[in-house]
């Protein structure tokens, strides 16, 4: 029989309030704010109920003493998703008030319940980004790739394409051109390839390769920050210069309604596209200096 430890540990507390903070702010929503039946109202209680149940599965492992008996790895699993929970809770953070405060009347009920949603939701993105810290690895430190910098990396990445595929979800934003179906397979390959090296490191399957994982690491960064600066090149040319058929001003009708329009949808593929480019960079970078780590 397990035996029930309570540790008594800035970690754990992290997880404990990260907890508590996201299934507030889920209840909250849930109750009285009025925003399920709407795409955006779907994603942010997901996130929420998401990194509740996570954290929650998390801690009963842990204080129970359960982790040899997990089907994964316990040095990779807990960091990688206290970081998914962290972005999580900060893109409800970010979306939750352009839907549902922005523009809507203060004297509403539903408006004072957004609001503690709103507050909570940032409070879980704190907690979960402090559980982050302190999981890290440090530079001698021997631990799961996972908990190194280009671990962590891997996750941001993948969350960033995922947000831009919401984003260009409509097929009409990427087949009117040969080039924007290239970034669009940019988006798609290189997610796919950070994600199975996210499983193989959770699964503790990296062994299974016929290759040196470090190596396919190093050569997978240069293919993917190869792949997105095109991307980060090609898709504002396409949509936003008049030559290309783009549009290179905001119409005015974008401001007259809560929530993104299309062009505002379009501008934020852009501004993913060069976020991610910039993280495949710094993977790149970290990978190629990477030498502490046992995965």
């Amino acid at each position: 029989m397990p035996v029930v430890v309570m540790l008594s540990s800035s970690l754990l507390w992290s997880r404990v309030l990260a907890m508590l903070f996201s299934c507030v702010a889920f209840s909250v929503a849930i109750h009285g704010a009025m925003v399920r039946e709407q795409p955006a109202g779907d994603w942010c209680l997901f996130s929420w109920g998401f990194s509740f149940a996570g954290t929650a599965l998390v801690l009963l492992v842990e204080l129970c003493g359960l982790q040899s008996r997990a089907p994964v790895s316990w040095k990779n699993f807990p960091i990688t998703f206290a970081c998914y929970a962290s972005l999580f809770c900060l893109s409800a953070s970010i979306i939750f008030p352009l839907y549902f405060v922005k523009g809507f009347q203060t004297s509403n009920q539903s408006y004072d319940y957004r609001i503690v949603s709103l507050v909570f939701s940032c409070l879980a993105t704190i907690a979960y980004l402090t559980e982050v810290s302190i999981s890290k690895a440090r530079p001698g430190e021997l631990a799961g790739y996972m908990a190194t910098v280009p671990g962590l990396l891997k996750v941001c990445e993948t969350f960033v394409a995922c947000i831009i595929f919401v984003f260009i979800s409509d097929p009409n934003a990427y087949e009117s051109h040969a080039a924007l179906k290239w970034c669009m397979a940019v988006y798609c390959v290189c997610f796919i390839l950070s994600a199975v090296v996210i499983v193989l490191c959770v699964g503790e399957c990296t062994g299974c390769l016929p290759f040196p994982f470090a190596r396919f690491l190093s050569a997978y960064a240069l293919l993917a920050v190869a792949m997105y600066l095109s991307a980060t090149i090609i898709w504002p040319i396409y949509k936003f210069d008049r030559k290309h058929g783009g549009t290179p001003t905001r119409p005015s009708q974008c401001g007259s309604k809560p929530g993104l329009c299309g062009f505002d949808k379009l501008m934020a593929v852009a501004v993913l596209t060069g976020v991610n480019f910039i993280l495949y960079l710094a993977d790149l970078i970290y990978s190629a200096r990477l030498v502490f780590v046992s995965v």
